[in-house]
């Protein structure tokens, strides 16, 4: 996650540092976006641990490139503004947010549960879920992974393989784990998801509708629940057994 560091000229104006793997933070186009914590992200600390762990580095103006900055911007949008209208890759309208199959969420459902949540959503029994992200508010899920990972959650783009208008990609999302998770110490060790991803693109107005992730989540999970308790009990079964996403089990990524 990006902290929110933004500093006045001596004419009171806003000064946000340019990223240079995002779109649509700063500039004129942003000027009357409205920011969920009241002022546009600053990436630096987790721009520095994307490119300390980043598997590639793509040559601007690649595809691979071009997609990865489609992705970051997209998770930019949708964990940053809070107003539909604001948003300038994201389609409101044609909206719909899939996890591993799952049906899709509209863009008021996932503004209003997070985006954290959002991904992490399952169709597990609840007695078998290890994190069960209908427990956790917005504010809670964001603060819980948070505090997992001070220095945020990088993404990176490891393949691109068809696109647009359907732009299927493998994705990598990575951390370490600096911060306690539910209870658990953390590890201090690499936290890591692979998954595959297919963003629907409208040529005609180069923004972002339907949206799929495919990915198994115990990847992240299990890791999370490595760490003994901090209070010195032992650990649940559920946290002991992490299941994973069927689909996924069943892909080679």
């Amino acid at each position: 996650m990006a902290s929110s560091d933004v500093t006045d000229d001596e004419s009171g104006v806003v000064q946000v540092p340019s990223d240079p793997y995002r779109s649509f933070i700063d500039g004129e186009g942003e000027k009357d976006t409205v920011w969920r914590t009241g002022a546009p992200p600053n990436y630096e600390v987790v721009n520095r641990l994307f490119e300390e762990g980043r598997s590639n580095v793509w040559a601007p103006g690649s595809r691979e490139e071009k997609v990865q900055r489609l992705l970051k911007t997209w998770e930019m949008e949708i964990v940053h503004k809070v107003r539909p209208q604001d948003f300038k890759l994201i389609d409101p309208e044609a909206f719909d947010h899939s996890v591993n199959g799952t049906p899709g969420k509209k863009i008021e459902e996932v503004l209003l549960i997070g985006s954290y949540n959002q991904f992490l959503q399952t169709s597990l029994p609840e007695e078998l879920r290890a994190y069960d992200p209908s427990k956790y508010t917005m504010q809670e899920a964001q603060t819980t992974f948070l505090n997992a990972f001070p220095r945020g959650f990088a993404i990176e783009i490891l393949e691109v393989y068809s696109g647009p208008p359907k732009v299927a990609f493998k994705f990598r999302h990575f951390s370490t784990f600096d911060g306690p998770f539910q209870g658990h110490a953390p590890t201090n060790e690499l936290v890591q998801l692979i998954g595959i991803s297919i963003f629907t693109v409208d040529e005609s107005t180069n923004k972002v509708g339907r949206i799929e992730f495919f990915y198994d989540p115990s990847e992240l999970i299990g890791d999370l629940l490595k760490g003994p308790l901090l209070d010195g009990s032992e650990a649940s079964t559920t946290a002991r057994s992490v299941s994973g996403c069927p689909v996924l089990g069943k892909l080679q990524i």
